[in-house]
């Protein structure tokens, strides 16, 4: 979940009405802000929020992990250890035992819940060089990890909670060969609740696109006429979550998917002076919690923070 250099218009734009939150994470008062680091040079960029409201936020400017509670308004250090000599870590995300899984230039790291590490995995180069790790999704059998520097998408297989090795499985230039490789900057990823199929977001093609896991075809999903060049994402059900900070206002988009996620509309467009150049998103309860990266203007201004907002969707 990467932003360009081409990214940096932020003009002041309307902020459109949302609906009240309900539902779990509606039932008591929670911040609407939250504190990653008071830090010089933090630059937050990744959020995941795991089932029990443990909330990670990953690190481009240093590759530290924060980690805190949506019902507590302030994160702390995350003590991971073995990523040290890791510069930034970007995609962060957890799965049902609450490991944490996280990505950063060529290398994924997982972590137990007290920071202990459990597996890394170093990523091959691709057809334009060194690896650029940018976001990952997993899924019951495996970990998909996309690459901003190259149009490939990796994968490790998962058996039994092991972590296989992490291999080039998809180079996606097949949907669009013409387009140049440099520019696929690949973004965001997420997984249907089968794994079977995948939605990846290109920056340089301002498009999402739709792999088919078990034939590796790949097609753009048809979101209308506008720019649709997603960084972070989420799907809930057949409703898609993204965070779009190129192309178009920055800010939330909700779109609707068709059943075959092959198509969708854009239902809500949530954008105003409250968020910061945000890069992604997490969904807990009927809130959506937004990373406001200061991507825009390194090495951006303490305090570095997080903004929770109703789901639109929620009912």
């Amino acid at each position: 979940m990467r932003v360009t250099t081409r990214l940096l218009c932020l003009g002041a734009v309307v902020l459109l009405a949302v609906a009240g939150q309900t539902g779990p994470a509606g039932a008591r008062e929670l911040p609407d802000d939250y504190v990653v680091s008071r830090d010089p040079g933090i630059l937050p960029e990744g959020i995941t929020v795991a089932r029990d409201g443990t909330m990670y936020v990953s690190s481009d400017g240093t590759g530290r992990l924060f980690r805190g509670h949506v019902g507590e308004s302030r994160l702390r250090p995350f003590a991971a250890r073995g990523i040290d000599g890791r510069a930034k870590t970007l995609g962060v995300h957890t799965d049902a035992r609450g490991h944490v899984y996280s990505v950063g230039g060529a290398s994924l790291t997982v972590h137990d819940r007290s920071g202990r590490l459990l597996a890394g995995r170093s990523a091959e180069a691709g057809p334009l060089g060194a690896a650029d790790l940018n976001d990952l999704v997993i899924t019951n059998d495996a970990v998909y990890v996309t690459d901003w520097a190259n149009p490939v998408i990796h994968r490790a297989e998962l058996h039994g909670g092991r972590l296989g090795p992490l291999r080039p499985w998809l180079d996606i230039r097949s949907a669009s060969p013409q387009f140049p490789a440099q520019y696929w900057l690949l973004n965001g990823i997420v997984a249907d609740r089968t794994g079977r199929t995948l939605l990846v977001a290109s920056n340089g093609t301002e498009a999402v696109w739709r792999v088919d896991v078990g034939t590796k075809e790949v097609e753009q999903v048809r979101l209308g006429d506008q720019s649709f060049g997603a960084d972070g994402m989420v799907l809930h059900g057949r409703t898609l979550y993204a965070v779009l900070n190129y192309g178009a206002p920055n800010g939330v988009y909700v779109a609707e998917l068709s059943e075959d996620l092959r198509s969708g509309t854009v239902r809500h467009q949530i954008t105003g002076e409250r968020f910061d150049l945000p890069t992604t998103l997490a969904r807990y309860g009927c809130r959506l919690y937004v990373v406001n990266s200061q991507l825009d203007d390194p090495p951006g201004r303490p305090p570095y923070t997080v903004s929770a907002i109703p789901d639109p969707m929620c009912r």
